[in-house]
């Protein structure tokens, strides 16, 4: 996305607002649209958290200040015509206010990666909250050490299954390990996305 200035900003084309396309930047679906004027654009950019002019309303609003759903700003593009941003966000939880994943309903067809996501959402919710008895928080209680040692259990048995003839126990394996490295990232502090970037770099070196 290319670098702007506020100022590029043509503000004036409809009354001092702009309309914003809002996307998942994890999944790409198109959340919701809104608009800015350049006070909600400067809050959004100070909080890092969407924040709208309702026209409805006649004020500023921060999406899901009501709701909890807030939308997290990743970045902000500024189309050719100066007059619409594009934004990319991670949301908190559903965008419309019906309940739905966007505005438009839920997608025809699902983002692979929304599993993952969703999975690594519960995970990390494990990991701030202790309080309870399952796997995945007697795992953190245990600490790092333990973690670690259970992703190399996970790998030595899908290294086994690699060499046998059952596919279905195969998949079992590799879905164990795969879990439990998951939680191992989210200890250190870290998400799948993070590793997806860093191979992405290392991609981008070899071109």
């Amino acid at each position: 996305m290319q670098p702007f200035s506020v100022e590029q900003i043509d503000f004036n084309k409809s009354n001092g607002l702009v309309p914003v396309v809002v996307q998942n930047v994890k999944t790409k679906d198109v959340l919701m649209l809104g608009y800015m004027n350049p006070l909600a654009l400067e809050k959004t950019l100070e909080e890092k958290k969407l924040t709208f002019f309702s026209r409805s309303k006649n004020r500023l609003w921060t999406k899901g200040e009501s709701s909890g759903n807030f939308l997290h700003l990743v970045s902000i593009s500024l189309d050719c015509d100066n007059d619409t941003l594009l934004v990319l966000a991670n949301p908190d939880g559903p965008t419309c206010h019906t309940g739905s994943t966007t505005c438009w309903g839920e997608p025809e067809l699902k983002n692979p990666n929304q599993f993952v996501d969703d999975l690594e959402k519960l995970i990390e919710d494990r990991k701030q909250d202790q309080s309870g008895k399952s796997y995945i928080q007697s795992l953190y209680q245990a600490g790092t050490h333990k973690i670690a040692q259970k992703v190399g259990e996970e790998a030595t048995e899908l290294v086994i299954e690699s060499l046998m003839d059952n596919d279905d126990l195969f998949l079992e394996e590799a879905s164990d390990l795969y879990f439990h490295y998951l939680i191992l990232l989210h200890d250190r502090g870290y998400s799948f996305g993070d590793v997806v970037n860093r191979l992405e770099e290392r991609h981008k070196k070899t071109k």
